[in-house]
């Protein structure tokens, strides 16, 4: 499971018009975390705040076209000037991809660039051999669900406090997170569960959250 280059990216999920993506180099972590820092001042706590550290881009990001990293992070620009960005991680072994982060500066937020970026999640996995996308949504911040909703993405139910936030100045909590998923196979590749093994709160909580396999 490699990861596409920017290039290839930008024909498997293109972007409003003014926009495009641009590959990630060393040269761009300490803008990044500049820019992440004020676009997203809550980064700083969770599972996130390893944006803000160079030690995980130089140990764990793809940078400057070696795709062979487990992380992935690629700039979003209008005209030259970097707006956004988004980041994912490859499961190699289970063939899944998880959405970790897509930050946008304000002034570019409703633009249609984060419903572009995540409906082409979908062609970018696909294209790398994935067999499942996920990602988490805080539930304090709704436009984060409805963005995956729109993609297409099917609420699976809730962490609780798996995450951290600063849920008030200098008020660090855990916090509920929903957990969004698109399966990218086939049905006849996947084993359905067989309820009858199920207990009775689990089979209830099944046949909610998947109805068309429940009966």
């Amino acid at each position: 499971m490699r990861w596409p280059s920017a290039q290839a990216i930008a024909a498997l999920s293109p972007l409003p018009a003014g926009y495009r993506y641009a590959q990630f180099g060393r040269a761009d972590i300490a803008p990044l975390m500049s820019s992440v820092k004020e676009w997203h001042p809550g980064i700083a706590v969770g599972v996130n705040s390893c944006y803000l550290r160079e030690d995980f881009y130089l140990g764990r990001v793809s940078l400057d076209g070696d795709l062979e990293r487990d992380v992935i992070v690629v700039r979003i620009l209008h005209g030259e000037n970097s707006v956004g960005f988004w980041s994912y991680e490859r499961e190699v072994d289970s063939l899944a991809v998880w959405g970790r982060l897509l930050v946008l500066a304000p002034e570019h937020r409703g633009t249609g660039l984060a419903v572009a970026a995540l409906e082409g999640s979908e062609a970018i996995g696909r294209a790398m051999g994935a067999a499942f996308l996920y990602a988490y949504a805080p539930v304090s911040t709704p436009h984060a669900a409805q963005g995956l909703e729109r993609a297409g993405f099917r609420l699976l139910g809730f962490f609780p406090g798996r995450d951290r936030e600063e849920v008030a100045p200098g008020v660090v909590k855990r916090v509920y997170q929903t957990v969004y998923a698109k399966l990218l196979v086939a049905e006849d590749q996947v084993h359905w569960p067989d309820t009858g093994k199920m207990t009775p709160r689990t089979r209830d909580m099944y046949g909610l959250l998947f109805p068309e396999q429940a009966g």
